[in-house]
């Protein structure tokens, strides 16, 4: 039977890639990859990359599928969102059954962790539940740019007695929760987190183009000139992550 891996590549440095990462890659004979534009080819070409350098065998060969468009302004959020999944998922279906063959190996190579703000499971759970293409799946976890931030900060995630509530930056903007720990903002390319930087007991730690040579961090209580001087010059893989906590002044334990 089929199978399709979805492997955890990290966050972009090599370095992070896993030795059962490595391990899954040398057993794939089709790489799906997702071709989202000129402006996220870098993307591409990590992926690519990160094959060269870790498969031992050159018989696999790469499969590229068109990236469906997305309205992101949306006023119905969620319902946008399934309808974006359901187009990703009808190409999916196609690419596996047109170019893995019966007893192939087939492979998605997934940005930071699969499971952490990844669309890709909820996809292939989709495909199996309609049984039009049978496969069996397996998914390889990656470090992710939530434990990349906190490792490049030197702060452990959780602190004792304390919640983790992790969010985006979509839904940040909204309003911070009514009581909370630790933030972890996903997908924050709006800054929303910075913009809460005046709240008494909030400290910023932030991060962009986290696990590559373009990484830029920061931290503290940022004013708007130093969040407007941060930005990277180069925008193609970048998804800004933050962690928000109290100041070390009025952390517990």
């Amino acid at each position: 039977m089929r199978r399709v891996l979805l492997i955890g590549v990290g966050a972009g440095d090599p370095e992070l890639v896993t030795q059962q990462a490595v391990r899954a890659l040398n057993t794939v004979d089709v790489f799906f990859l997702i071709d989202k534009g000129e402006v996220k080819d870098d993307l591409i070409a990590v992926r690519r990359r990160i094959c060269e350098q870790f498969i031992d065998s050159p018989g696999y060969r790469f499969v590229e599928i068109p990236e469906p468009p997305r309205d992101r302004d949306a006023a119905a959020y969620e319902g946008a969102v399934q309808d974006w999944l359901d187009r990703r998922a009808a190409l999916f279906e196609r690419a596996i059954a047109a170019e893995l063959g019966p007893d192939g190996v087939g492979a998605f190579l997934v940005w930071g962790d699969p499971t952490l703000y990844d669309g890709t499971i909820r996809i292939i759970d989709k495909l199996q539940a309609r049984g039009v293409v049978e496969f069996e799946h397996e998914v390889i976890p990656g470090i992710s740019s939530v434990q990349v931030l906190v490792a490049r900060h030197r702060l452990p995630l959780n602190r004792i007695g304390e919640s983790i509530h992790i969010t985006t930056g979509r839904r940040l903007a909204a309003g911070l929760p009514e009581e909370f720990d630790n933030i972890v903002v996903m997908l924050d390319g709006g800054f929303a987190a910075l913009e809460f930087t005046g709240a008494d007991r909030t400290q910023i730690y932030w991060g962009a183009y986290l696990g590559t040579s373009d990484e830029v961090l920061m931290s503290g209580r940022p004013s708007p000139p130093a969040r407007l001087n941060c930005e990277p010059s180069t925008a193609g893989s970048w998804t800004p992550t933050c962690s928000a906590a109290p100041p070390p002044s009025t952390q517990k334990g």
